[in-house]
């Protein structure tokens, strides 16, 4: 009988000493993580923590993604979701196109660099599978005009609210005079971490990856008053386990609801089976 684990990240705020005075404020990090938790549970999985704000350090989420690779097999699920700010560093080991950015996620003491989670994948065995959900945004610069765009009516119609002060206009992108800042503060460890997870190990991943994101890579992810947009939206598609279909199923159905601004993307990595998603989401 397979096994399946799952991980639940979830940020409220960054601790403002590690980011040079940014605490990151968001309201809803840490619900979408106990809820993510919650569905983890009743589907039959392990759960672990969730990890929430102050205990959602680089070396806990490492941690936990370790042990995890070490207790599954092949056949086995991993659930892994975060749910906060996102970030970028600038890439040095050139596995990126395009924009020539990593992303980050921006855990309460550091931020995480996707090389990092990759390489992470990486340790687990061939055949695991890992569905990962992402409500960040790896786009600071879109979010120094998103706001503009975020009418009170706007507002009303994404969180149920006319008071744009409930939400508070957050949106889950590192503002990019705090990206800049710390990079040029924490440039060493940022560019040693790269250099550790080169591009040949990053291909190296046997296990299958499908990650649904809350957005493109150009966007940004919307707070809310009790989930983020994607996550609220993923609830309501899902319907407690209404909804029939499958990971790619899902994902178009999330895409339909949600406003031009945020479209959530579907990537597979690793083994990249097309059969996975083609599964049903929460079953182990």
């Amino acid at each position: 009988m397979a096994t399946g684990l799952s991980v639940h990240i979830g940020l409220n705020q960054v601790d403002p000493v590690a980011y040079d005075g940014w605490n990151g404020e968001l309201s809803a990090g840490e619900q979408d993580a106990a809820d993510m938790a919650r569905l983890a549970g009743a589907a039959g999985f392990e759960v672990a923590g969730p990890l929430l704000t102050g205990a959602a350090t680089a070396e806990a989420v490492t941690s936990a993604l370790e042990t995890a690779a070490g207790r599954l097999a092949a056949g086995d699920i991993l659930f892994l979701t975060y749910s906060g700010h996102g970030g970028q560093v600038p890439d040095l080991n050139h596995e990126e196109t395009g924009d020539r950015l990593d992303g980050t996620w921006a855990l309460y003491d550091r931020q995480l660099v996707d090389d990092e989670l990759f390489g992470l994948f990486g340790k687990f065995a061939k055949g695991v599978r890992i569905w990962m959900l992402s409500d960040s945004c790896h786009s600071g610069t879109a979010a120094l005009r998103l706001p503009e765009l975020l009418s009170p009516g706007e507002l009303g119609r994404r969180f149920a609210t006319d008071d744009p002060r409930e939400v508070g206009r957050r949106l889950r992108a590192m503002p990019q005079p705090v990206q800049s800042a710390l990079y040029a503060r924490d440039r060493d460890l940022y560019d040693r971490i790269q250099k550790t997870h080169t591009a040949k190990d990053l291909a190296k991943i046997d296990a299958d990856v499908l990650h649904i994101s809350g957005c493109q890579d150009n966007q940004t992810s919307a707070d809310g008053v009790v989930n983020g947009l994607f996550t609220g939206t993923l609830l309501e598609v899902w319907r407690g386990g209404a909804f029939p279909g499958s990971y790619r199923a899902l994902h178009r159905e999330i895409v339909r609801r949600m406003p031009p601004d945020q479209t959530p993307h579907l990537s597979l990595a690793g083994s990249a089976r097309p059969a996975f998603a083609r599964q049903r989401p929460f079953t182990i």
